[in-house]
């Protein structure tokens, strides 16, 4: 039996774990690695600050992730496989209601990003 989501070990397990699918994925590696270029070694910790920050509100992430996303070709489909990714790397780390929170957390911030772009069509989890 999994666990729940419960310390800041837990996010950076999921966080590293999920970008690792990233890096792997046809359709998001050339966005992330191809065109942002990002630099891994800075952009995980500011990743786990953030979904540290959303799930149990510890305020250890400071910045604005939107606009540093306009700037990027990405599309439905993009935000489509993201969150696929996204739940299907929650879902083989862990279960419980946190697990459930920042799957919800993640649709809502991937819904409201596709809003500010521009992209109405987004989907469900």
């Amino acid at each position: 039996m999994k666990r729940d989501i419960e310390n800041e070990e837990d996010i950076k397990v999921l966080v590293d774990t999920f970008y690792g699918h990233v890096n792997k994925d046809d359709l998001l590696d050339p966005i992330f690695n191809g065109f942002a270029k990002i630099d891994w070694e800075h952009h995980l910790p500011l990743m786990y600050n953030f979904w540290s920050t959303v799930l149990f509100g510890n305020m250890t992430y400071k910045g604005q992730p939107f606009p540093k996303h306009m700037k990027l070709p990405i599309y439905k489909e993009h935000f489509t496989r993201w969150i696929e990714l996204f739940v299907k790397t929650v879902d083989e780390l862990f279960e419980g209601p946190r697990a459930e929170e920042i799957k919800q957390k993640a649709l809502s911030i991937a819904q409201v990003f596709q809003m500010r772009l521009g992209i109405m069509d987004y989907q469900a989890i």
